[in-house]
């Protein structure tokens, strides 16, 4: 059964980067952009990522372009901004797509494993996020108007309910 760590990317600096690596860990993943009226999220984001990351939680933030065009620079102009702007430290990863024939394999799956509204697998719009357990599967998606500050719940869920075991 395929899970989260069956999946590779490459980083926002073009490592590749085997998604086995956060084998384990509580993921949250999350397609962002840059010039988006939810791009004050990175701030919740790197929140949660630094409230949570030693109790084994991480954020994955894949850019991707295919919304409006709000997400128009290249992985270094993507990084400084981020960087410089929400002072993100979470894994970022290069420009992807999300829907449609080129989507990334991840983010195929992902959709797969939890529709959205009415059932449907298209990604509506950028900072939709998925929550993924300790187990590389699929917990919830949430639509890009979910505060991060509101997955705080469900997350925390997810990090007690993977160590009682």
């Amino acid at each position: 059964m395929p899970s989260l760590n069956s999946f590779s990317a490459d980083s926002i600096t073009n490592e590749p980067v085997a998604l086995s690596r956060y084998q384990g860990t509580v993921a949250l993943v999350v397609n962002v952009a840059s010039k988006c009226g939810f791009t004050p999220q990175y701030e919740g984001l790197e929140s949660l990522y630094r409230h949570y990351k030693d109790q084994g939680f991480v954020v994955l933030g894949f850019p991707c372009d295919q919304f409006g065009h709000q997400e128009p620079g290249t992985e270094s102009q993507i990084l400084e901004f981020c960087t410089t702007n929400y002072q993100v430290t979470f894994p970022l990863f290069a420009k992807i797509d999300v829907n449609g024939t080129s989507a990334h394999p991840l983010y195929q799956w992902l959709k797969n494993e939890k529709s959205g509204v009415l059932g449907t697998e298209a990604i509506k719009w950028n900072f939709t996020k998925f929550l993924v357990g300790r187990d590389g599967q699929v917990v919830k998606r949430y639509g890009s108007s979910t505060t991060p500050d509101e997955l705080r719940g469900d997350i925390e869920k997810s990090l007690t309910a993977a160590t009682a075991g």
